[in-house]
């Protein structure tokens, strides 16, 4: 896998009041790309930020129906994956890549 598609793979940090809870516990949460596989995600993050994974679990949010004015609209649909590090390696979220 080259260095473009982890980038596309792994989109975003998740930063909330779970996810920071989660941190404690030695897990990350990232938001991915919706095509992205379990294996792909986890060699991903080994290479990105240079960290052992144990292991990578993965949800797919279905995007909410909301009103706004009287008009419908749907929000978009995503995909995050909760990533168990090994013991002794951390990935500090708040810095960049």
């Amino acid at each position: 896998m080259n260095r473009e598609r982890m980038y596309d793979i792994i989109l975003s940090p998740v930063i909330t009041e779970k996810a920071t809870v989660a941190s404690e516990h030695n897990q990350v949460t990232f938001r991915v790309a919706n095509d992205a596989t379990k294996p792909e995600i986890k060699a991903a993050v080994e290479k990105l930020f240079d960290v052992k994974v144990k292991a990578v679990n993965t949800l797919r949010q279905i995007g909410k129906i909301k009103r706004f004015r009287g008009k419908l609209g749907k929000r978009s649909d995503y995909k995050k994956a909760i990533v168990s590090l090994a013991e002794g390696h951390s990935i500090d979220v708040t810095t960049g890549l």
